[in-house]
């Protein structure tokens, strides 16, 4: 019987098939679906902030796209041998209008940014993203399949 494994914000799950991940309130935050094709394998993170330099003790990495990432693939890695991994990924809203004039983005932005950066530093291909715009947004992983459904309050689900 399959379960569905909720993540928080700030936190991260990894599971297999039949299971299936879900985070929801990803607003300016971003959800990371990594997976494992062959052992369908797969985590979820919820990173809230793109990095942890700015801060003297990173107490808790799964908040931080830098550290959770890399931990998250580790801990993939050690269930799957190593196989090629892929991704996809969603969030990073501008919630507030203000965000927008910020000097070096909105924090969405740079979380979508930092997150694409560690895929890519890892060599993580990415599949599929949906981020942006100014709404929140729930994510959910079929581990059977990857195929990650976006739920948008008034919105059709998105497949991705």
């Amino acid at each position: 019987m399959a379960d569905e494994f909720r993540v928080g914000i700030s936190d991260y799950k990894v599971t297999q098939q039949p299971n299936s991940l879900i985070t929801v309130g990803l607003g300016s935050c971003v959800g990371i679906a990594i997976y494992d094709p062959k052992t369908k394998i797969g985590g979820l993170s919820h990173i809230m902030l793109p990095d942890s330099s700015a801060f003297k003790e990173a107490n808790k990495i799964e908040k931080f796209a830098d550290l959770a990432i890399p931990q998250m693939v580790s801990e993939i890695n050690k269930q799957t041998n190593g196989n090629p991994l892929v991704a996809k990924i969603a969030g990073g809203a501008s919630m507030f209008q203000f965000s927008k004039d910020l000097p070096h983005g909105s924090i969405g932005d740079r979380n979508v940014l930092a997150v694409e950066a560690v895929l890519k530093q890892l060599g993580i291909p990415l599949l599929n993203i949906h981020t942006g715009g100014s709404m929140g947004r729930t994510m959910i992983v079929d581990l059977a399949t990857f195929t990650v459904t976006i739920r948008m309050v008034n919105r059709e689900i998105i497949v991705l």
